[in-house]
């Protein structure tokens, strides 16, 4: 478990620097320059992804059970999981669901993370998808409170792009429920 919680530390605690002091980045730019500042953040944030997903395997090796969720939150859980690969796109692909999300990664996030805890119940999984959850409340409203201080990268507007998103998003879905989650998880999510 401590691998676990250690890579949640580094790799949410790397994406919250802008959560808890929003000219920490820019301070940090302008020491280090924008090259070293993204290398650092990025291999922190590899080791706490790394981290995070090997604790998490060896905290499933000895499941500690926090609550049982029915069976029937599987099926909800899957239907939670349709609009999330359609948001993660649409961050990515400006149109009308980003500007009507805002932040389509967040909500992604949110609804992946509050799906997952509907149908796992052990220590692990609380700990991982509730870690995740409470990051993306907490970014969405320190978004909101935050001045934008620099442009994001990403392609110009179009109309196109929600269609790329949706039908993408759902794509993915799809190989996700029926091939990846299992290959990626080792868990099949349409097993009863």
């Amino acid at each position: 478990m401590l691998y676990l919680i250690l890579g949640l530390v580094i790799f949410l605690g790397v994406h919250s620097l802008e959560i808890f002091s929003p000219t920490l980045r820019s301070a940090a730019v302008a020491r280090l320059g924008e090259k070293p500042y993204k290398g650092i953040y990025s291999l922190l944030s590899i080791i706490g992804f790394v981290l995070l997903i090997w604790g998490y395997g060896l905290a499933r090796q000895h499941p500690i059970l926090v609550y049982a969720p029915p069976l029937w939150m599987r099926h909800l859980t899957l239907l939670l999981m349709l609009p999330v690969f359609p948001l993660l796109l649409a961050a990515y692909l400006p149109g009308r669901i980003k500007a009507a999300v805002k932040h389509p990664m967040l909500a992604a996030v949110k609804m992946w993370a509050f799906a997952h805890l509907l149908a796992n119940g052990m220590l692990a999984d609380v700990l991982l998808f509730g870690g995740f959850l409470l990051w993306a409340v907490a970014d969405r409203i320190s978004v909101k409170r935050r001045a934008v201080l620099r442009p994001l990268p990403g392609p110009p507007p179009s109309k196109f792009n929600d269609v790329i998103a949706v039908v993408g998003g759902l794509a993915l879905y799809v190989i996700f429920v029926f091939w990846l989650h299992l290959k990626l998880i080792g868990v099949p999510p349409l097993a009863l």
